[in-house]
């Protein structure tokens, strides 16, 4: 065999050419693996803090005095969401007449023909730092949660 038909030969050989197609294959694979697994860890966070205030209105929702208790809205909003540091829950209560009319939530005897309708409103927020940071997205992301209870009184 000449040289040349030697050097053509190996010009057109195939053999390598699966292995790169597989290592640059590979790779854009677990770049993708890694970019699910990093969103399904913001979702799984963000169902967490949507819970949390659920959770904290359910608690406000108990009675009358619970609905100003901030100290034991946070703890139960906390206790739903332990995998979430830096979780804070607000609230904030209004009241109305069942017939429409206004009525204050200090004033039971407000409402004469109907009842006092109470509504306690909690907002969660935390904050979520993804493991992988890419670039040109946040570093760190902010979660919000609401809920809404209406209780009679």
């Amino acid at each position: 065999m000449t040289c040349e038909k030697l050097n053509q030969r190996r010009l057109s050989s195939d053999s390598g050419q699966a292995l790169i197609e597989t290592a640059l294959s590979l790779s854009l694979l677990i770049l993708l693996l890694l970019g699910a697994a990093e969103f399904g860890r913001l979702t799984y966070a963000a169902i967490e803090v949507a819970d949390a205030a659920r959770a904290g209105a359910a608690y406000a929702a108990q009675r009358s005095g619970t609905a100003s208790d901030a100290v034991g809205i946070l703890t139960a909003a906390q206790n739903n969401a332990p995998d979430l540091s830096g979780l804070t829950a607000t609230s904030s209560i209004s009241c109305v007449c069942s017939n429409g009319s206004s009525a204050s939530c200090t004033d039971n005897t407000a409402c004469s023909t109907s009842h006092v309708v109470e509504t306690v409103t909690i907002n969660t927020q935390a904050s979520f730092d993804p493991i992988i940071h890419v670039p040109g997205l946040p570093t760190k992301y902010t979660l919000q949660g609401q809920a809404v209870q209406k209780c009679l009184q």
